[in-house]
């Protein structure tokens, strides 16, 4: 399945049935009086989000949902039938964004989480409703009201609890392939990774989520290589993981140039959690990785030592994003609490 994560979509809700002029008429029945019956209402356009979807795909082949139209009403007093909803099926974490691309309507990051995007239009009234002592046969109806059309843009960030980082060959989809059951294509030219990769990783009995996006070059964010078109998927990890090769010949400045593409792409991912991981030290002796981590370290902080393709201290690695992330979820759930109970506090009897 092909991975696409951005989508646009042209949607209309239902127009709501007219109303009915109709009459009594019957035998033996004078002055049966007005039965027009209302107009149905038009359906509404739904986006819900689901499991088991991490892709737009869909989307890419059918970009116009209408929903069902509501009948009118008929006589005897027989209100029409409503239209049939219609619902957009996207994966969690998909943001739906207005036709301008900038004003974000919703960010569905929760499995069930639906929202009504486009409401249908209410049935009109049929004459019985017009009715009245001084007007005892109105011959007037109202027409449905029309439903709604607009054009959304479907943007889906993956959901993950840590993020790799690194130039194209660092060592990214080896290191998630050896601490997952994921399985990315892994080779020795750059840009292997075309699309993000998610993959379940497990630590002293507990596990989280890593995301895996191609990797980045000095100027990505002016459009270079593979752009920053992908380091959207990686706004909502707690933690980042920066993976430096340790054997490109100038580690120091491949940091540097990921974390130049950070700043410049904004979106607070230069002020995330990062953890620093010299990787391919199996291709190091004792004194060149002493020497490069302690040279990196002047510039990044604490640097962690790891190999993905031999296994040498990837545990570490692990252990100290696990617990990166139970700081920043636990921050998180704080934060929430205090915005639920609001400034007072909770209430008390």
């Amino acid at each position: 399945m092909k991975f696409l994560d951005l989508a646009k979509v042209y949607i209309r809700s239902g127009a709501g049935g007219n109303g009915c002029v109709s009459f009594r008429r019957e035998k033996f029945i004078e002055f049966g009086g007005p039965n027009g019956g209302d107009g149905g209402r038009g359906g509404d356009v739904i986006v819900e989000a689901v499991e088991g979807l991490n892709t737009l795909i869909d989307f890419r082949y059918q970009q116009h949902f209408f929903a069902q139209n509501g009948r009118a009403g008929q006589g005897s007093l027989r209100t029409g039938a409503s239209g049939d909803d219609i619902v957009l099926r996207v994966p969690v974490g998909t943001e739906i964004i207005d036709e301008d691309e900038e004003t974000l309507i919703a960010d569905l990051t929760e499995v069930g989480q639906r929202l009504v995007v486009a409401r249908g239009g209410n049935g009109g009234f049929g004459n019985a409703q017009f009715k009245s002592s001084t007007n005892q046969a109105p011959r007037t109806a109202n027409p449905g009201q029309p439903g709604v059309e607009r054009t959304l843009w479907l943007r889906l960030k993956l959901i993950a609890d840590a993020g790799l980082l690194g130039l194209p060959n660092a060592g990214k989809s080896t290191f998630l392939a050896a601490t997952s059951n994921a399985r990315p294509k892994i080779a020795d030219y750059p840009f292997t990774t075309l699309a993000p990769n998610l993959g379940v990783v497990g630590v002293d009995g507990t596990e989280f989520v890593v995301a895996d996006i191609p990797g980045l070059i000095e100027g990505a964010s002016e459009g270079r290589g593979l752009g920053d078109m992908f380091l959207g998927h990686i706004e909502r990890c707690a933690v980042l993981i920066h993976l430096v090769d340790g054997t490109s010949g100038d580690p120091v400045g491949d940091w540097r140039t990921i974390v130049g593409e950070l700043s410049a792409y904004g979106a607070g991912l230069d002020e995330k959690p990062r953890i620093t991981v010299l990787n391919k030290i199996d291709a190091l002796d004792d004194e060149e990785r002493a020497f490069i981590r302690d040279e990196l370290a002047a510039e990044a902080g604490p640097v962690l030592l790891m190999s993905g393709a031999s296994g040498e201290g990837v545990t570490d690695v692990l252990r100290e994003a696990k617990a990166r992330v139970d700081r920043a979820r636990n921050a998180e759930a704080r934060a929430r609490t205090r915005r639920d109970e609001g400034e007072d506090g909770p209430w008390r009897p």
